[in-house]
């Protein structure tokens, strides 16, 4: 079983805290000798330089100051901020509602070639209609009591299809039969969803692949997961977005698409799973 997609988040933050620990070593100070300088509890010292508590810009400023080296400061400081920005609860993400982060995800799929995804839940946004995408971000916002701008939040993930009609972008999209088969909107909803799975699947820049429920297993189901060309994977939990740019990561995530990709069926097969959810919901 491979680690947790957070494991990139607590690596970084890790390489982080040796950084600041390096410092204070190069500066000959123990780690009593920098809490006095600093003026705080030595237990805070010990606490970063484990990487258990991510510091603050003030924390770096002032660490750098009692090691002599406020020339590093600002350096450190962008290391912070894009470790804190690997790993991303949704109830933050969404503090003032969900349209900006949609419109955030617009930007990175504007900037990608080839996206390979993976979902076991919910078809992906670029994907989804917008009956469906209400439903699902009524529910979503209802969960985490998060403000409610599901209109305008809708409006920006469908404006994402845009990117299967333009030039230079190729999705490739492996679903589990049960994103087809979950009742996650009303009837109609749901029927309109599956006839809009049909209607993009010609589309040139489309490959969707379904791995039914009778396909012998070689890879387990995993929370879904988005692969941006070779550089990132996103990865979606209950609480949070991860973002995965450790190279070994990286391959583990494309071994697990690969591996996936070989379970699924595509064209005619393909169609049959998903006319059958259609006729189930008859």
């Amino acid at each position: 079983m491979p680690a947790s997609p957070s494991s990139s988040a607590q690596g970084a933050r890790e390489a982080l805290a040796v950084r600041l620990q390096h410092l204070r070593k190069d500066a000959g100070l123990t780690g009593k000798d920098l809490s006095a300088r600093c003026g705080w509890h030595p237990a805070k010292t010990t606490r970063i330089q484990k990487g258990d508590t991510p510091p603050s810009d003030t924390d770096i400023r002032t660490w750098c100051a009692a090691c002599d080296a406020d020339d590093q400061a600002d350096d450190l400081i962008a290391t912070a901020r894009a470790v804190d920005s690997m790993y991303l609860e949704w109830r933050r993400l969404h503090r003032n509602g969900m349209r900006k982060v949609q419109q955030d995800w617009n930007s990175l799929h504007e900037q990608t070639r080839v996206c390979r995804v993976y979902v076991s839940n919910v078809p992906p946004g670029f994907f989804q209609t917008p009956a469906f995408a209400t439903a699902l971000m009524e529910q979503i916002t209802t969960f985490q009591g998060t403000p409610n701008d599901v209109s305008g939040a809708v409006a920006a993930r469908v404006a994402r299809s845009r990117f299967l009609y333009e030039g230079g972008h190729r999705y490739v999209v492996l679903m589990e039969e049960s994103v087809l088969r979950y009742r996650t909107a009303d009837p109609d909803a749901m029927k309109g969803q599956l006839r809009h799975l049909l209607a993009v699947m010609p589309l040139a820049s489309v490959s969707l692949g379904i791995i039914p429920f009778s396909a012998q297993r070689t890879v387990w189901p995993l929370e879904a997961f988005y692969l941006h060309d070779d550089t990132q994977a996103v990865v979606e939990t209950l609480t949070a977005e991860i973002k995965v740019t450790q190279p070994r990561e990286l391959a583990d995530y494309a071994k697990a698409f690969a591996g996936l990709a070989e379970m699924a069926v595509y064209g005619d097969a393909a169609r049959a799973l998903i006319e059958a959810a259609i006729d189930a919901l008859e």
